[in-house]
């Protein structure tokens, strides 16, 4: 009996993501951020067509099979590869495209443990213009771009169950992980362009001997996805919060109204001063404050660093407020 599954790796730049002097170019509208990927994927030819339409940076396809006969396994192997994109700079009507240089693909050895074969593959690579920059560690100055990347694992058992894990990526950019089915499953927690652009390189890779382990959240729902997507290119300009980690964005018990959009990191739900939740990228927050008399329900405590939009409540419809909350008791 062949057993088969994947797992794949959608990674991009999402809007206000990058820092400093490098978001010059996207401000002004000569480079872009990349739209949000799809919430499904039908397989490797919709990954093409998104690299073709120039809507991310990487994307990586771990697909394996394992061969059993009798109970025991006797064969495994790897499908699947990684896609790099480009980079498209717009000068008035002209379009300039500068193809992404790829990186080897890695693979382990199946790992073959009783009922099970697991696969770890990273698949990366940088942008193919230059980006001169200081940097931390020997040589002190680079002109090729950072590198990026994502570290898959995919465990297949012999009863037919499907396990997937990201292992490591690079801090920067966003990266999206879709399940066996092709459903958006997870998302990197934190984005860290500053850290990414001094440090993301050489042997501070998977191609040299380090790997970056990166903080994971449970992907938000369609619905906050898309209120998010309504919210961020509206016309409304939402107020923008930082917090450090270990800040409270809200305490429970007291009054408020005010609904959050979480840009990036993940943060912790507490009720009674005990966790009870985390929440990561997407995520829509305060709903019941406003569907209950303006007082807090929870306290929102920032886990690592956050980026928090501000968002009046008058800006989401009662119906779609009590369709969150109710998510919110389903889940809990």
């Amino acid at each position: 009996m062949r057993i088969e599954g994947s797992v794949t790796a959608i990674s991009w730049i999402p809007s206000e993501a990058i820092e400093g002097l490098p978001k010059l170019p996207f401000e002004f509208g000569v480079g872009h951020y990349d739209e949000p990927p799809p919430d499904r994927l039908g397989g490797p030819k919709d990954l093409e067509q998104l690299r073709d339409a120039d809507r991310f940076r990487e994307a990586n396809l771990l697909h394996a099979w394992i061969e059993v006969e009798d109970g025991a396994i006797v064969g495994a192997g790897y499908f699947g590869g990684g896609l790099v994109g480009s980079t498209t700079f717009r000068l008035g009507r002209k379009a300039i495209v500068v193809p992404g240089v790829p990186f080897e693909v890695l693979r382990a050895q199946p790992e073959i443990s009783g009922d099970r074969v697991r696969f770890v593959q990273t698949v990366g690579g940088r942008a193919g213009f230059p980006a001169p920059r200081r940097v931390k560690g020997g040589p002190m100055f680079r002109i090729q771009s950072a590198t990026a990347w994502t570290t898959l694992a995919l465990t297949l058992h012999t009863d037919g169950r499907i396990e997937h894990e990201l292992v490591g990526a690079s801090p920067f950019p966003r990266h999206w992980i879709y399940d066996n089915e092709g459903v958006l499953a997870q998302k990197s927690g934190t984005v860290d362009f500053k850290t990414w652009y001094r440090e993301s390189h050489g042997d501070n890779t998977p191609w040299g001997d380090a790997e970056s382990p990166a903080v994971v959240a449970a992907a938000e729902t369609a619905l906050e996805r898309e209120l998010s997507r309504t919210l961020l290119t509206g016309d409304s300009e939402l107020v923008r919060r930082t917090l450090d980690e270990g800040e409270l964005l809200v305490e429970e018990g007291t009054e408020g109204d005010d609904l959050y959009l979480l840009l990036d990191g993940v943060l912790g739900v507490e009720v009674g001063g005990e966790p009870v939740a985390e929440m990561g990228p997407g995520t829509m927050l305060g709903e019941r404050a406003s569907l209950e008399g303006g007082v807090r329900t929870a306290t929102l405590r920032a886990l690592t660093p956050c980026r928090v939009a501000v968002v009046p409540p008058e800006l989401v419809a009662e119906r779609e407020m009590a369709a969150l909350a109710a998510e919110r008791q389903r889940e809990a």
